[in-house]
């Protein structure tokens, strides 16, 4: 059982394409391998070893996914959202422990100037001839306290999820994990060495990382790694490619579906074997949309961070149902209620999970813990219930979290830096209603006596500190932010008490 990514890649066969990308010569199975061995003994030379931590700050691309997989290979990868501001990057590399930052040789990112000032060494990635293929240039020799290639146990995969807390919580993957949900995936959509998957998906998300690039490898297919979404260039990369899949969320398709009837043709020529949607809710008539345009199947899918990504999955072959992120693929999934008993069919309460796939824990997190975790199983924040097939259906978040087309949002981040304006004396962040990306960015502000500041003027100031997601699209000025009985802010429900609804 393939449970590190170099047992996982060895399945590969070696003259076989590995990583594309438009417009380069693909790099082969033997080549990766060969680039994840180089990568081990150059972070092994500078003193980084197994369980180190290695901050990847990259453009979407085949280096991107090369560099997850090499430097996962032999120390802990923790990709970071490259349009993150200087404190973003600051925070996140002091809570991660970074012994490392891997930047694009000649980029201009903010994450350089941190980490030098952090003391974290910058090694800066140059492109080969060959798609992912790379070089690592910087750090000083030094002995690696756990050197070699990694073992099942150890960490593969770290990133950070937004919570409802206001510190977002690190999530630790270990090589059993990834590799476990990389097997759930593939047995889930039958891939083979035949396939080829066009990765549309941003490469710091757990979605992209594991569904797109692992998988496929996982299977020994090819992943095809694009600079990401763009709806004009999807379709000719479709027509040049020929990928034999892709996955997106939903917000992804409904863009695709805006230009395909211009692109026919291409559909026609196209052939995918099928398309996958997860990380959002995919609207009912959306994926009817997509079968019948692209004469395919499309597998919605259920995945979170925790979970390595997938967690329940319609069926390939077999019944779709739309409205349902389908049945358990991978590991164990179930209803519990608030006390910890297991719910029959049929009733609602939380979902929750455990298998392979699934971390072991928040790091340096007790209080996350134990509120996590309740007789071996994960709960989910998410709340829904199975029906008599087995197919789950979600009625809702528990979590206040804003799911900003896949993007996760804490409220409490943005409340901070609306708060820290000269003009504003209250801000609360709240869900809003979107027709395409299931909930947008909001917030209600109060302003401070005799103070003066416009919604252009907020957002302007919040888009200096927080990347451009988390930015509000709406700000409400109020006289009073509603409360509860007990005085706390009404964050749940306010945007229907605000008339904000569509």
């Amino acid at each position: 059982m393939n449970a590190t990514l170099n047992a996982l890649l060895a399945g590969g066969a070696a003259d076989a394409p590995a990583i594309r990308a438009p417009g380069r010569p693909a790099l082969s199975y033997a080549g990766l391998r060969d680039l994840a061995a180089a990568t081990i003994a150059r972070l092994n030379g500078i003193g980084i070893g197994r369980n180190d931590r290695v901050a990847i700050v990259l453009p979407n691309g085949p280096e991107m996914a090369a560099a997850f997989i090499a430097i996962g290979a032999g120390a802990t990868t923790a990709p970071l959202n490259p349009s993150y501001r200087a404190d973003e990057f600051n925070f996140y590399l002091t809570d991660l422990k970074a012994k490392a930052l891997v930047v694009q040789k000649g980029a201009a990112t903010e994450a350089r100037d941190v980490a030098a000032k952090l003391g974290v060494a910058v090694l800066e990635l140059v492109p080969g001839d060959h798609a992912g293929s790379f070089t690592l240039e910087g750090g000083t020799p030094a002995k690696a306290a756990q050197p070699g290639a990694a073992e099942a146990g150890d960490i593969a995969l770290v990133l950070h999820t937004s919570g409802t807390t206001a510190r977002p919580k690190i999530v630790p993957l270990s090589q059993a994990n990834i590799c476990a949900s990389a097997r759930h995936i593939g047995a889930t959509l039958a891939l083979s060495p035949a396939d080829a998957c066009l990765n549309i998906m941003p490469l710091f998300h757990i979605h992209g990382l594991i569904a797109a690039v692992l998988s496929s490898l996982g299977a020994g297919g090819a992943v095809i790694c694009t600079p990401g979404f763009d709806a004009l260039r999807f379709f000719r990369l479709l027509d040049e490619e020929r990928p034999s899949w892709y996955t997106a969320v939903p917000t992804m398709h409904q863009t695709i579906l805006t230009r395909a009837d211009r692109n026919a043709d291409i559909i026609a020529r196209a052939k995918l074997r099928f398309i996958r949607s997860s990380s959002a809710s995919l609207p009912g008539p959306v994926m009817e949309q997509l079968e019948a345009v692209f004469g395919c199947p499309l597998v919605e899918s259920y995945g979170m961070t925790e979970a390595s990504h997938q967690m329940a999955s319609n069926p390939l072959a077999g019944p779709r149902k739309p409205g349902s992120v389908g049945r358990a693929a991978g590991p164990e999934v179930a209803i519990m209620d608030d006390d910890g008993t297991i719910l029959p069919q049929g009733e609602i309460g939380e979902v929750v999970i455990r298998g392979p796939n699934v971390t072991a824990g928040y790091e340096a997190n007790p209080d996350a813990n134990a509120k996590a975790f309740t007789n071996g199983w994960f709960r989910t924040g998410d709340q829904g219930a199975f029906d008599a097939e087995g197919y789950l259906t979600l009625t809702g978040r528990l979590k206040e979290l804003i799911n900003r087309g896949g993007e996760k949002v804490s409220p409490l981040e943005v409340d901070g830096v609306l708060s820290a304006h000269p003009a504003v004396a209250q801000a609360l962040t709240f869900a809003m209603p979107h027709a395409k990306l299931g909930e947008e960015v909001a917030a209600a502000v109060v302003l401070r006596e005799g103070a003066a500041c416009t919604e252009r003027e907020l957002r302007d100031f919040a888009a200096q500190q927080l990347a451009d997601f988390k930015v509000p699209r709406k700000v409400v000025f109020l006289p009073e932010i509603p409360k509860g009985a007990t005085g706390k802010l009404m964050r749940i429900g306010l945007a229907e008490k605000l008339g904000l609804t569509g």
